[in-house]
């Protein structure tokens, strides 16, 4: 029966010094320079030896190893401390720092990676769609068309100086129904009460009236109807259908 071999999937040679040191339970401010180098070695020939393809940064490590190996292995004057070089530093420090940093990145990144499987767990509520985009148009009773009078009225109502006096004006009913149904007929789009008044000086209060009366009336004769999408909404005046008026009638 053959032996398997398993060996974790390391992200490079800090990688696997870490793992060596965790995993022998090594004080990482005191390596054991010569048995952690001897368990890097050992993992780098059976790496090799299942051809995982080791890359030249690991190699380096294992150098790196053994020439902090060799410099703590010279002899020193008694009066300097074991565990210290000619400039009164460990050789381990470098890679020990090296080591700090990379296991603070990798935490980090494990924790982001936590982070990301919780997220995949979590299935969030979806904003509603948007009611202001194909909002089927709802056609109005007279009520409605009142308080969307009294709407207009009130829009227009602080233009121009207060109103001291009267003047008589002639209302000329019938002239705004066809002016209303020739614009009806010229558009090629549905059209807003609004768009009525745009493009010219502010309407008179009489002006919105007659026009309201106009839209009632071609109401009543079946020629036009008026939709609203939601409730304050701009009223949308459309021409009905001959079919429609059929139906109605």
């Amino acid at each position: 029966m053959a032996l398997a071999v398993r060996l974790p999937v390391f992200e490079g040679p800090l990688d696997l010094l870490l793992h060596l040191i965790r995993e022998s339970k090594i004080d990482i401010y005191d390596i054991p320079i010569a048995e952690i180098t001897s368990q890097y070695l050992e993992t780098l020939a059976i790496m090799e030896a299942l051809d995982l393809g080791v890359a030249g940064e690991f190699l380096l490590m294992a150098a790196t190893l053994m020439e902090i190996k060799s410099r703590m292995l010279l002899p020193r004057p008694p009066a300097i401390p074991a565990d210290a070089d000619e400039e009164g530093e460990d050789p381990r420090a470098e890679l020990v720092q090296r080591l700090l940093e990379y296991e603070q990145y990798k935490m980090a990144a494990e924790q982001f990676r936590r982070l990301e499987e919780e997220g995949r767990r979590r299935f969030t509520r979806l904003a509603p769609p948007d009611e202001t985009e194909a909002v089927p148009l709802e056609e109005l009773q007279p009520d409605d068309l009142l308080r969307a009078l009294r709407r207009m009225l009130a829009s227009f109502s602080d233009a121009g100086p207060p109103v001291t006096s009267l003047q008589r004006e002639r209302i000329n009913l019938r002239l705004r129904m066809r002016e209303l149904w020739a614009r009806l007929m010229d558009a090629d789009d549905p059209v807003t009460l609004r768009s009525l008044f745009e493009g010219g000086p502010l309407p008179s209060r009489l002006e919105v009236i007659v026009t309201f009366l106009a839209i009632l009336e071609l109401l009543r004769l079946g020629r036009i109807a008026v939709f609203q999408s939601q409730p304050l909404a701009d009223l949308v005046l459309a021409i009905r259908s001959p079919d429609e008026s059929q139906t109605d009638g």
